[in-house]
């Protein structure tokens, strides 16, 4: 993984990914990279005995964040996706929890970082989920 930038990621990104309807939503693309990240993150915390515990519940929620925009995504417009949308929208807060508690086995510039990044996805996701309940007006 030779990528420190959103840019970098994106470039590497496989081209079966991209040719997928998801990724034209901004929001899965930079949930998709937190996860990436967030992977190389679990790899430092596993490190520590106390940072296991916290790195099975990160990666779990990260994932989830991503697995729920594909699953409702995969179903088309209305109520499903919305549903899906807003179980992305708990994980994506999950995960900003999770980074917090990690906060005394991650440098402060990676905790910042992410918790920047996870506020961005937050807010994409809110914005998207405002704009589906709108079109089911």
């Amino acid at each position: 993984m030779g990528w420190g930038t959103y840019e970098e990621w994106e470039a590497q990104v496989t081209e079966e990914v991209k040719a997928e309807g998801v990724w034209r939503f901004y929001g899965y693309r930079k949930a998709l990279f937190f996860y990436d990240l967030c992977w190389r993150d679990c790899e430092q915390l596993l490190k520590h005995p106390l940072g296991r515990a916290v790195a099975q519940q990160l990666i779990r929620s990260a994932g989830s964040i991503t697995a729920n925009i594909e699953e409702g995504y995969g179903r088309g417009y209305g109520k499903d996706r919305l549903r899906f949308l807003k179980f992305s929208l708990g994980s994506a807060r999950e995960s900003k929890g999770w980074y917090y508690r990690a906060k005394a086995l991650l440098s402060p510039e990676v905790i910042e970082h992410r918790l920047n990044l996870i506020g961005e996805v937050i807010a994409l996701l809110v914005t998207e989920i405002q704009n589906s309940v709108t079109r089911l007006r």
